[in-house]
């Protein structure tokens, strides 16, 4: 069996260890990356909490003792499902299967001026790139006497009110609180101000009621200005207008508050699901196909329970994976597939120091504050790959803990080109 794994997210990374050294499959991982990266902490190394090799994991190391698994680098650039083909930059590749594991992207809603001058992060690269952009404010208001374009320096906007806005959010109030006085006492940070912007009535709106409700007395502790049913309308690099007119400077939006499935070209559009994901029937195969598979973000499967697809969570591609392992393997015996139940064992995010919400459904409870703050930093360590990594992270989050300060506030002179502005993607 030739089977091709595309993305080397959670999804796939999980699907390819799981049958690896499997006789009689031959797998071929291809990603644009040559590692695995870690979503869930890019908002910390967004915020000069972690390196991100800390967080990045080589996808070859990973299979270094498999015998059937081989990593390809390259640009996905179509699928042809009659020639069973999968076309990239580099090469083209035959299959017997194909699964899909692609993931998602920031969705901007075709509004191109956010597309231009909004910071989204959605890779290791795009979270440096927003830290470089975060300190880099900073120095430039030491060389302002405006008081308008200070103000406009020192003003964050973060659009989303789900865990990654929340713990943005959170994050940059500790850096106001803890670190940025320390590093630039000519600046007043009491006019520094962290929007968090939010379309919906509250935060962590997927969340309880009681972890939203907490959620926003946390940020509202740390200093955060919420801003419940707000809607961007538009910024143009400088200014952002919400729909009621409202219009805040702003020299850093960062965009938080939408994904989109990253679908290869040669998916029939009438498979296409809102969310720009592909419809998948109960066993991930793509409807009317009988050796394309999609799981994870990208995967558009309607259970009992949900109606409206799965959420878009880390949990959702490890658990599809798992089960299309077992499924292909049992396909090559002749076995029956088992059809997918996603089992949702909870949700969590972190404010700050000492400050996280979890929810664990069944038996229904709620955690909030330190105890939950554990929770969250001891199960995202477990999900990190590699003991080094692990270590690292530990003893990173140990430094922060007791000495109230991140290491990597660095700017190297590392420069690629966006709208004319030099923008550094150094640690």
């Amino acid at each position: 069996m030739k089977l091709i794994i595309l993305g080397g997210g959670f999804g796939g990374l999980r699907l390819a260890n799981l049958l690896s050294n499997k006789e009689g499959i031959d797998i071929t991982l291809i990603d644009r990356f040559n590692y695995h990266q870690f979503q869930p902490l890019f908002y910390q190394v967004a915020t000069a909490g972690l390196d991100a090799s800390n967080i990045s994991f080589p996808l070859r190391k990973a299979f270094q003792k498999s015998k059937n698994v081989r990593i390809r680098m390259a640009e996905v650039e179509r699928i042809d499902t009659i020639a069973k083909q999968v076309i990239t930059n580099e090469d083209t590749y035959s299959y017997d299967y194909l699964v899909i594991a692609t993931g998602a992207s920031t969705n901007f809603f075709g509004n191109k001026n956010l597309e231009e001058h909004a910071f989204p992060m959605k890779s290791t690269v795009e979270a440096l790139q927003l830290r470089h952009k975060l300190i880099h404010n900073f120095e430039d208001a030491l060389h302002v006497s405006n008081k308008d374009e200070l103000q406009r320096l020192m003003n964050v906007v973060v659009v989303g009110g789900g865990p990654t806005g929340v713990e943005l959010s959170g994050a940059i109030a500790e850096m106001k609180k803890y670190v940025l006085p320390k590093d630039y006492p000519e600046l007043d940070f009491s006019m520094m101000n962290i929007y968090l912007l939010e379309g919906t009535g509250k935060t962590l709106a997927a969340m309880s009621e009681q972890s939203s409700a907490n959620s926003l007395n946390y940020l509202q502790r740390l200093g955060v200005t919420v801003m419940t049913n707000s809607l961007l309308q538009d910024y143009d690099g400088k200014n952002v207008t919400l729909k009621d007119g409202t219009v805040i400077p702003s020299a850093l939006v960062i965009w938080a508050a939408g994904i989109k499935g990253n679908i290869p070209a040669g998916i029939d559009p009438s498979l296409i699901a809102r969310g720009n994901r592909i419809k998948v029937d109960e066993f991930n195969f793509v409807q009317g196909l009988n050796n394309v598979f999609a799981i994870g973000d990208i995967a558009y499967m309607e259970e009992e329970h949900f109606p409206d697809g799965h959420p878009q969570v880390a949990p959702v591609a490890i658990q599809q994976a798992t089960l299309l392992a077992a499924n292909l393997l049992n396909l090559r015996q002749g076995k029956i597939a088992k059809a997918f139940r996603y089992k949702d064992k909870g949700a969590m995010a972190t404010v700050g120091r000492n400050l996280a919400v979890v929810d664990v459904p069944k038996p229904k409870l709620h955690f909030g504050g330190f105890f939950a703050w554990l929770i969250w930093m001891g199960l995202h360590l477990m999900l990190i790959l590699g003991v080094k990594n692990r270590f690292f992270v530990f003893t990173n989050w140990l430094y922060n803990y007791f000495t109230y300060d991140q290491s990597l506030r660095l700017i190297f002179k590392e420069f690629y080109r966006r709208e004319g502005e030099e923008k550094g993607i150094g640690n």
